[in-house]
């Protein structure tokens, strides 16, 4: 029976997919095997001994502490692309947002409660301060051509724009369900200066982390409108701030408001809406689910954070799972180990990600206490476990 801590609430069209017969779920656990969560903060817990993943109902991970899960050997999931259409619908609301005036428009409008009759000629006399661009024949840029970057190209272009993408990462799945009618930037400089329009759709991390700064709006084209629905921190609130007070900048839409961006006009602060849709939270609680119930009966690794992604066949009597750091010579100690023991291999897959490795063992044969005790001994190994089959 495998015991799952959730830490946020979660679908329960997500938590279906692990079966009460083999799962135990609830909110408080002292020795979780597994846990899932959404927006809930891990950097202060303590991660007990008993804790082999953790799976994040959502793409963003940095709520979780992994690299102290990593030295754990504790495997992070997240979902990429679970929720990619709610995102890629309010890209394609910012964008629109940017250029209309919609917002201030509704904000002015409710300012005339109260005036009765003369509401009509009201509207009618103030609509003019609304005006803005229709987004047809622009050009947008997409940074980022992920789940959701391709899903914005391609909604933008079917909505009459013309659309340049910038991703030297892209995957080739990504590439393939792009229109070919988007086309590529060189590189990010390049897209930057010849759009109307950017939509930041890239990961936060150490390399994208202030990607829009001065020096990138200094490069932009004069009244750009620029939208960002993947993480705050990719934009330099100082620096956009100063672009909107020049008017180098004509709007900029946020989903990741703080008091300084709220107090500063021309910026259309929305409250983290991204993911907010039953769909792609259910969506997001499937995917998490069904990824800890694989990883945690048969050991396979799919959209992990901090492993690689690991996938063998069931085809023995059981498996030995390691996660070791990735240094010389860890196989050839794991093996000569199952060989002094007698124990047949009958397929082994080895697979690294950066500093972490990752093993799946396939044997017709069990295991004793004392093989286990004697991998576990090895230096540099931060996991063993073992599933049995039959």
């Amino acid at each position: 029976m495998y015991k799952i801590q959730t830490l946020n609430k979660i679908s329960t069209k997500g938590l279906s997919k692990l079966p009460l017969d083999n799962y135990e779920i609830a909110s408080e656990f002292s020795k979780p095997d597994g846990i899932i969560l959404r927006s809930f903060k891990m950097h202060d817990m303590d991660l007990p001994e008993s804790l082999k993943a953790v799976a994040r109902a959502g793409a963003g991970t940095n709520n979780i502490p992994i690299d102290k899960c990593s030295e754990k050997g504790i495997v992070v999931f997240n979902t990429p692309g679970a929720n990619a259409n709610a995102v890629k619908e309010l890209v394609l609301t910012g964008l629109l947002l940017s250029s209309r005036k919609i917002a201030q428009g509704i904000t002015w409008a409710q300012t005339l409660n109260g005036q009765g009759d003369e509401v009509p000629a009201l509207i009618e006399k103030g609509k003019s301060n609304y005006v803005g661009p229709e987004l047809m024949g622009k050009k947008l840029g997409v940074i980022g051509l992920g789940a959701i970057g391709v899903m914005v190209a391609n909604a933008a272009y079917a909505l009459g724009m013309e659309v340049v993408g910038y991703d030297p990462f892209i995957s080739v799945n990504a590439a393939w369900g792009l229109q070919k009618e988007v086309q590529q930037a060189r590189d990010l400089d390049s897209l930057i200066s010849e759009v109307d329009y950017i939509s930041v759709n890239v990961p936060l991390n150490d390399n994208t982390k202030g990607m829009i700064n001065l020096e990138k709006i200094n490069k932009m084209k004069d009244g750009v409108r620029i939208v960002n629905f993947a993480r705050g921190g990719l934009v330099n609130n100082k620096d956009i701030i100063a672009g909107l007070k020049s008017g180098k900048v004509a709007a900029y839409v946020t989903d990741f408001p703080d008091e300084e961006l709220i107090a500063t006009e021309n910026v259309i602060a929305i409250p983290h809406l991204g993911a907010s849709t039953p769909e792609a939270e259910e969506n997001c609680a499937v995917m998490a689910a069904t990824q800890l119930k694989d990883f945690l009966e048969t050991g396979n690794i799919k959209n992990s954070v901090n492993f690689p992604e690991c996938e063998l066949p069931i085809t023995g009597k059981s498996r030995i799972l390691i996660a070791n750091k990735n240094v010389p010579n860890m196989v050839g100690q794991i093996t000569t180990i199952l060989a002094e023991a007698n124990i047949n291999i009958d397929d082994l897959l080895n697979k690294h990600r950066g500093e972490l490795a990752y093993n799946i063992i396939e044997l017709s044969t069990d295991v004793t206490d004392s093989v286990i005790d004697k991998l576990k001994s090895i230096a540099g190994i931060t996991m063993v476990r073992v599933i049995k089959f039959s």
